[in-house]
């Protein structure tokens, strides 16, 4: 047994007493989870819902081309950012507070950023809607892990909360082409308002409240400032990298001061009484793996679907509606997965079902690098589709992983932190992608190949390197996570019992 499950085992207890006042009974856990999940897989949603509706955007609102590119970036910056601040956010202020406040501000973002007429207002607004997806997200995650006991019944909360993660990314690129076809583009915003309004109105009266229980509760400014600005100019200079060349100064130089702040924080959070990141959560190794499990699956998967979205549209000719339906067949398979992933956590391990998932994703990525420049959806792109449907059985252990042996005090951050790793991860894994496609398809054209050709010359490359950083995270998982499934603890609160955590091996 390793150090890890008696820390569990006694924090587990020490959290029933703290939140049995504010935990709902079953019935009202599944709802305030039901309502959470939604909120959730708007804000997943939105990450990618905006990729495909980009042509209509620009040409509506006359944005230049080398513009374009900021509506997606302004939101991967602020969210990625501000994701670790807000999760300790909710620790100290009130879980169901911050996440009642970032989605107000993200409803209200959408609204502005529908009623847009400038490019710059829509860029700006774009920020301020990452700004609220970044409280929201880790909110919510850390209200489901107070919810629910570690074992079987997280698990299952778990299970479906990475099903709609994986969903909600794939369904983003389906339903960004039909609004904008049907709708037009600012309605790819307004759905966000209409749904944020519903799930504001219920909120207060379904979600429990709940933060750190002590009386006096201090902020670590020096930690919040250096590490939101270290991870603020490190998505920006990955962002930028593949547009203003990787040795350019823009990417460079935010690079290093990104390092120099990173530096600092450590430095900081060593030495605060009250930290930020609490350092000693790296000691619990499960966490630590999953966390860098969670980066590299990002970095793979994302980095995937934005490649193969190009090879769609831009060598196959595919429309957004067409290439949404396409992507289609990965989410549908990750829901189909779900379960299954669930069940295999709870009664085998996490590193099992973490290290079979990523090695069958990351086979799938491979399997795309066979595409043709005169394919079609059944003979290139079905079978790999179908298999990085799997992807649900990394999302499901990783978020598992990433809550074990955490305390109820530090659910946030904790929540905070993976959310942080896989949107680092993807920030890095498109840019690299896209530098190395872009590469291999200018030597190409530079050799006399034809412009489809060469295109998916080097989109097949930039899916090897997809597929070989997923293979990475095999052995991660087989190093760093623990062999023991999470520790089980009771539904509710019995005082009068001692509680005994059992692992399964």
């Amino acid at each position: 047994m390793t150090s890890e499950a008696p820390m569990t085992a006694l924090d587990g207890r020490n959290e029933t007493r703290e939140q049995a006042p504010a935990t709902p009974g079953a019935p009202h856990r599944w709802r305030a989870f039901a309502l959470l999940a939604v909120a959730v897989f708007m804000t997943v949603v939105d990450m990618l819902i905006v990729n495909v509706a980009l042509p209509t955007i620009g040409a509506k609102l006359h944005f230049a081309q080398t513009n374009l590119q900021w509506v997606v970036t302004a939101y991967a910056i602020s969210f990625g950012g501000f994701l670790l601040l807000g999760g300790r956010t909710a620790d100290l202020v009130g879980r169901r507070r911050t996440f009642v406040a970032g989605l107000a501000l993200f409803t209200a973002a959408s609204c502005a950023c529908g009623l847009a007429t400038s490019g710059t207002f829509l860029i700006v607004m774009r920020g301020v809607q990452g700004l609220g997806a970044a409280a929201v997200l880790p909110a919510a995650l850390s209200i489901v892990m107070n919810m629910f006991p570690e074992g079987p019944e997280r698990n299952k909360a778990l299970g479906i909360w990475g099903a709609v993660g994986a969903s909600g990314a794939t369904f983003g690129v389906l339903a960004g082409g039909a609004i904008t076809r049907y709708a037009g583009w600012p309605y790819i915003f307004y759905l966000n308002v209409f749904i944020g309004g519903a799930v504001l109105l219920v909120a207060p009266r379904v979600l429990p409240e709940s933060r750190v229980p002590d009386a006096r509760r201090r902020y670590d400014v020096p930690g919040a400032v250096t590490v939101t600005g270290a991870l603020v100019l490190a998505v920006y200079a990955i962002s930028q990298a593949p547009t203003v060349g990787w040795t350019a100064a823009r990417t460079l130089v935010p690079l290093a001061v990104s390092a120099v702040l990173l530096v600092t924080f450590v430095i900081v959070e060593a030495r605060t009484e009250a930290p930020l990141l609490p350092l000693r959560l790296f000691r619990l190794k499960t966490l630590a793996g999953s966390n860098t499990v969670g980066f590299l699956l990002g970095a793979s998967f994302y980095g995937y679907i934005f490649i193969g979205t190009l090879y769609m549209q831009q060598v196959l000719r595919y429309s957004p509606m067409t290439t949404g339906l396409a992507w289609l067949t990965v989410g549908l398979t990750g829901v189909v997965m779900a379960g299954p992933a669930q069940i295999l956590v709870t009664k085998a391990s996490v590193r099992l079902v973490m290290a079979v998932g990523m090695a069958v994703t990351a086979s799938g990525i491979l399997w795309a690098t066979q595409v043709s420049a005169h394919g079609s959806f059944w003979s290139d792109l079905a079978g790999p589709f179908f298999l990085t449907g799997t992807v649900t059985w990394v999302f499901i252990p990783v978020s598992i992983g990433a809550l074990v042996g955490v305390t109820e005090r530090e659910a946030g951050v904790a929540s905070g932190l993976i959310d942080s790793s896989q949107q680092l991860g993807g920030a890095i894994g498109i840019a690299i992608a896209s530098t190395v496609a872009a590469a291999r398809s200018q030597a190409m054209l530079g050799h006399g190949h034809a412009a489809a050709d060469a295109l998916t010359g080097g989109f097949q490359q930039a899916l090897w390197v997809c597929g070989l950083i997923g293979l990475a995270a095999v052995p991660v998982a087989l190093v760093l996570v623990r062999r023991q499934a999470p520790a089980p603890r009771p539904t509710l609160p019995d005082t009068a019992r001692p509680t005994t955590p059992s692992a399964t091996a």
